[in-house]
């Protein structure tokens, strides 16, 4: 009796992907090493990724999507508009500089691939500055924000924060100082979305 044959799916071929780019590195990674890690032909990946490029921003788009998850505003919807907006610029710096301080070799090789990957970054950011929109709408609803175009104030914020988040940065990160001058930037953020009395 033979064992029975794993069914090769996206789902297993990303995984295989990110091992693979973990071990030699986006430059050197192909999808023959992809296919190899499954023990299939590189034309059975094909038929999920039609191209190299299909598969690189799959692995990207789906790391992207992990970082986010945990951003979502609804799952913190306690307390001001004001403290909500910090503490979720407080976490987007926190998985975003954990990666970088904890694994850089791994953060290196992924900002590579999402480097690449301008389509995927590019709806990463439409979707980080949604939640912010909707943060900054809360407030405008509470009365707590007078802003009026929260999409625009919600690109704007994530824009003004990129130090403390976006790959470019990481070299800045290990400063001890970064947490409070993301509370200062913050605070002036704040005062100019705050409603005037």
């Amino acid at each position: 009796m033979t064992p029975a044959v794993a069914v090769l799916t996206e789902e297993r071929i990303l995984d295989a992907a990110e091992d693979v780019l973990r071990r030699f590195g986006p430059t050197k990674a192909t999808v023959v090493d992809v296919a190899k890690a499954l023990g299939v032909s590189h034309g059975s990946v094909y038929r999920h990724f039609p191209t190299k490029v299909a598969l690189r921003d799959a692995v990207a788009r789906r790391w992207l999507d992990r970082l986010v998850e945990p951003l979502d505003p609804a799952r913190d919807t306690n307390g001001p508009a004001a403290e909500r907006l910090l503490r979720w610029l407080e976490r987007l710096a926190a998985i975003k500089q954990g990666l970088a301080l904890n694994d850089p070799e791994l953060f290196a090789t992924f900002s590579q691939l999402t480097a690449e990957a301008r389509e995927v970054v590019a709806a990463h950011v439409d979707h980080l500055a949604a939640m912010i929109t909707e943060i900054i709408a809360d407030g405008v609803r509470s009365g707590e924000f007078v802003v009026t175009d929260p999409v625009t104030a919600g690109r704007a914020v994530l824009h003004a924060t990129a130090r403390f988040h976006h790959p470019l940065h990481a070299a800045e990160w290990a400063d001890p100082a970064v947490g409070s001058e993301l509370h200062e930037v913050w605070q002036l953020l704040v005062q100019g979305l705050a409603a005037r009395p």
